[in-house]
């Protein structure tokens, strides 16, 4: 690689030596790789319990359905949660002792804790743990930025679009396995299991992950009255993109609560509504995994914030007619293609939020950003689970895409200022 392709501007509030994309341009790569690999092993240990979360909570003594529904949906959101909360924080930590430490960190500390949630006594410390999981985890989120600061300018948007199709093969690959491990191996074993593929990650991270990290230096700015008018700018900037951020996930969480409810009004026999959801489910994943490095490929070549304009108006659009399917193959042929036009987003933002900030704040700025995707996994249903029941299920939709255009809007006015 030519080491001057990888040279990024250098913010005016620092030193004059070399950026950190330039020290690490041999290495991004062969990293890249190990993060791909690391975030689908994470994706894939926290989301394989789904299948088998109820009948977990069951064997840990619960015994009435609604209180099994209770524990296991609250169980599973909390892992969120807590990697929402401490997101910044660990960003903040990178941004001062370096990326591969975060790594580091959340693979041990994720493998040790899954490990620990096969040897729970009681739903209390099942919860518990799915807690600490998320407090100490979030490969995918130091994945996200290590590479997003150490890739070149030029590439970064493909980059942080091959990174994200290893977290949504983790997501759409966990369940599957999660279907078939206990059978095998009983659902203790499948958490153990789920921490040595962790630890595999772990390892690899350990010895193969390199990177040249140095402390950024700042230095006098030229002139106070630029710098307030250029923090001003890309604080406005920052959070148009964190709020586009939230509303990617929001979209895509919108119907989740209730698309079993939806399906079935679709003339699916009671006894498949599981399976078509899942399937219906698992396209929009799916159909991000084909788009994602494409889109954020082309991120790099005609602008970021184009492509993030037109993935938001395209998303509207796609939302509108899943309001009027007559059968569950045409819902999951859109939601299908919903996922394409939803993958060129998230790459898309962390690139310019990435490029918005100084070196020593890229680590903070990143882990913001996945809180506020967090934020979107939390709200998205439970707005579309009021929006249905207080006025119908085919009005999300409607909602979610007008939500979405108001956010193109928000974008353009951000991209013009």
């Amino acid at each position: 690689m030519n080491r001057s392709a990888a040279v990024l501007p250098m913010p005016p509030s620092l030193d004059t030596g070399e950026s950190y994309a330039t020290r690490n341009a041999s290495y991004w790569k062969r990293n890249l790789i190990i993060c791909v690999f690391g975030s689908f092993t994470t994706l894939v240990s926290l989301s394989m319990l789904l299948p088998f979360l109820p009948l977990y909570v069951e064997q840990l003594g619960v015994k009435s359905s609604a209180d099994i529904v209770q524990w296991s949906g609250l169980a599973f959101g909390v892992t969120f949660l807590g990697t929402g909360l401490t997101a910044p924080i660990w960003g903040r930590l990178a941004d001062r002792f370096g990326r591969k430490p975060m790594l580091i960190r959340a693979a041990v500390g994720m493998a040790v804790v899954m490990s620990m949630i096969g040897l729970a006594h009681n739903v209390y410390e099942l919860v518990a743990l799915r807690l600490a999981a998320g407090l100490v985890g979030g490969y995918a989120s130091a994945a996200i930025v290590m590479i997003g600061t150490q890739a070149p300018k030029e590439r970064a948007g493909w980059a942080l679009g091959v990174l994200s199709t290893g977290v949504l093969a983790g997501n759409l690959i966990g369940p599957l396995i999660g279907g078939l491990l206990p059978n095998l191996i009983g659902i203790r074993g499948a958490f153990f299991a789920g921490g040595a593929m962790i630890s595999v990650a772990a390892l690899l991270t350990i010895v193969f992950v390199k990177e040249d990290f140095s402390r950024p230096v700042k230095r006098q700015t030229k002139s106070a009255q630029t710098t307030d008018a250029l923090r001003k700018t890309n604080r406005m900037t920052i959070a148009a993109l964190l709020v586009t951020a939230m509303m990617v996930l929001l979209a895509n969480m919108s119907i989740e609560p209730i698309i079993t409810v939806y399906i079935s009004q679709l003339d699916v026999a009671h006894d498949r509504l599981a399976t078509v959801a899942g399937i219906v489910m698992a396209c929009s994943a799916f159909g991000s995994m084909l788009t994602a490095p494409k889109l954020g490929a082309l991120a790099d070549r005609i602008g970021a914030w184009n492509v993030i304009i037109g993935c938001l108006v395209a998303t509207a659009i796609v939302m509108i007619p899943q309001a009027f399917v007559q059968n569950w193959w045409t819902l999951a042929i859109l939601r299908g293609l919903m996922g394409m036009t939803l993958a060129g987003l998230l790459p898309s933002i962390a690139k310019l939020v990435r490029h918005s900030v100084d070196d020593n704040q890229s680590g903070k700025m990143l882990g913001y950003l996945q809180s506020a995707q967090f934020a979107g996994q939390v709200i998205g249903p439970l707005i579309g689970g009021q929006i249905g029941v207080q006025v119908g299920m085919r009005s999300v939709f409607f909602v979610t895409s007008a939500l979405l255009l108001a956010c193109a809007v928000l974008d353009r006015w951000a991209k013009s200022r």
